[in-house]
Order: structure tokens, then C-alpha cells, then sequence
């Protein structure tokens, strides 16, 4: 199956936005039902996080094709937060953004610049107020 692809309007690494995908799902028992075509936003972030973005979603895109054969393919969908957000929508921390993160339940932030000394608010508190996200748990499997 081919997956149209757009290109990116603007950012570092020239990678391609798919337009197709789906949902990971919770299923009743609080279990997720995760798609071969799971759609996963991100936030690119601010300062350095194009050039973080670029890399780490070449990484991202090789460790599924290995680890499912190819048979598997993330679908990202970018989100905006931080100084791009504020140029193109001229908010920090759209509406959008967190309904995206609540509506696909996993994504992925970049570094996000902090403009507290001109009243701006944390963004990376305001991401984990509006999710209920209190702790950063970070699973890990170990691999022999």
C-alpha cells in the first residue's frame, strides 16, 4: 500500500508528514490497542528541537522497521507549542495541541523554550497540568 505523503512547510530535516493513519485506542479494561499505523503527535520544540526532531524521528522511524519487519510505521503528526506555536497561531500552547495528546493518549515533546521573566507561563507545566500528567514515568524493557 502507498501512503501519500506532503511535505513539511517549514523546519529542519526535510522529513515527510503523512496524511493517513489511526487512532491507538483504550480499550475498557484501560488496555491500549495500538494500530500497525499508529498516528503519534509531536511537538518539534523550540532552540535546538528541529535539529533533535530530525534525528530522533529517523531513529524512531528505523527502531519499528526493525523491530516489526516493516510491517509497522508510525505516523507523526505535528502539533505546535512554544515560539512556533505563538508565530502561527499567536498562543503558546494551543487548544489543539492538548486535544491531540488526549485524543492519540502518547506523544512526543521537544525541548521548549522558557519565557517565565516575560510572564509566560512554563509550558512543559502547562502540557502536564492540562494532561494530569504529575510523574515522568519512563518504562524500560531490557534486551539480551
Amino acid at each position: 500500500r502507498v501512503i501519500p505523503r506532503v511535505a513539511r512547510a517549514a523546519g529542519a530535516g526535510g522529513y515527510m508528514q503523512r496524511r493517513f493513519g489511526s487512532s491507538i485506542q483504550m480499550l475498557p479494561s484501560g488496555e491500549l490497542r495500538v494500530p500497525d499505523d499508529p498516528i503519534i503527535p509531536f511537538i518539534e520544540g523550540d532552540g535546538t528541537g528541529p535539529d533533535i526532531w530530525a534525528a530522533s524521528v529517523r531513529v524512531l522511524d528505523a527502531a519499528v522497521f526493525l523491530a516489526y519487519e516493516g510491517t509497522r510505521k508510525v505516523q507523526w503528526k505535528e502539533v505546535l507549542a512554544g515560539d512556533k506555536a505563538y508565530v502561527q497561531t499567536g498562543e503558546w500552547l494551543p487548544k489543539e495541541t492538548l486535544d491531540a495528546f488526549r485524543e492519540h493518549y502518547v506523544g512526543l515533546k521537544g525541548p521548549l523554550s522558557s519565557r517565565t521573566d516575560e510572564g509566560v507561563p512554563s509550558l512543559t507545566v502547562a502540557i502536564r497540568q492540562g494532561l494530569d500528567l504529575y510523574a515522568g514515568l519512563r518504562p524500560v524493557r531490557w534486551f539480551q
